[in-house]
């Protein structure tokens, strides 16, 4: 029940994120992310603030490397309720709109935009302000990520095996299913024959002998209007030179 809920979270997480990237600027999407996890079409970075100056954060992920997050007037800051969302991501509050200096060294936050991978800087449209909670919770499941859980979108099944590009690090996993593995959808049992190229799944088991064993697998459905995106258009913001 608990990986599941801190699995929940994360993609739970992930559909704010989105949704409050389509609500910042209509016209913009973000790009690649460096780590953390998928967001439709963009990712999710999700850090420690070590350093508060104006005009960016300086945060350090989970896997210890450094990024600078850059915003400007058209970034949204937000808060995120302490209040606890039901296992899906549904209930709750929605996100406070907070300024720029509420965000402390110490806290915890996660920011979609574009990124320069090499450079390790993000051009931020939303940054989120992590409940500590929720920020411990999202560091376990990161930890656990790729050893007792995955999550993402599949792209491949053969047989038993299935392939997906993982949520958490936009890179491909693979596990198999055997006779004990439990396969739902909202709920609803179904086979792996149900799972499709293209659907959103979580999947819980662990590793034997080097290969992912799934014990259960559930297919996620995403919200009316299909897969969450970042819109298109406009620049992001400018990040120095």
């Amino acid at each position: 029940m608990k990986l599941r809920l801190l699995s929940a979270i994360v993609f739970g997480l992930a559909l704010t994120l989105a949704a409050c990237a389509q609500g910042a600027n209509p016209g913009q999407r973000g790009g690649g992310w460096g780590g953390g996890f998928d967001v439709g079409a963009g990712r999710g970075l999700l850090g420690t603030v070590t350093e508060v100056a104006a005009g960016h954060y300086t945060i350090k992920t989970g896997s210890g490397e450094t990024y600078t997050v850059y915003f400007s007037a058209n970034t949204r800051i937000l808060k995120q309720s302490a209040q606890r969302r039901s296992e899906g991501g549904e209930g709750g509050n929605p996100p406070q709109t907070i300024k720029p200096t509420d965000i402390k060294v110490g806290d915890a936050i996660t920011a979609i935009g574009e990124v320069d991978a090499a450079a390790k800087s993000v051009g931020a449209v939303v940054v989120l302000q992590i409940d500590p909670e929720r920020a411990k919770q999202l560091r376990e499941a990161q930890a656990n990520y790729g050893k007792t859980w995955l999550m993402g979108k599949v792209t491949a099944v053969d047989g038993v095996k299935v392939t997906l590009l993982g949520i958490n690090d936009n890179a491909a996993h693979t596990f198999v299913a055997d006779e004990n593995t439990a396969f739902r959808k909202r709920r609803v049992p179904i086979t792996l024959t149900d799972i499709q190229v293209g659907d959103t799944i979580r999947v819980e088991g662990a590793v034997k002998d080097g290969t992912f064993l799934a014990t259960t697998v559930n297919a996620i459905g995403m919200p009316p209007g299909g897969t969450p995106t970042v819109p298109r258009g406009t620049s992001p913001p400018l990040q120095p030179k």
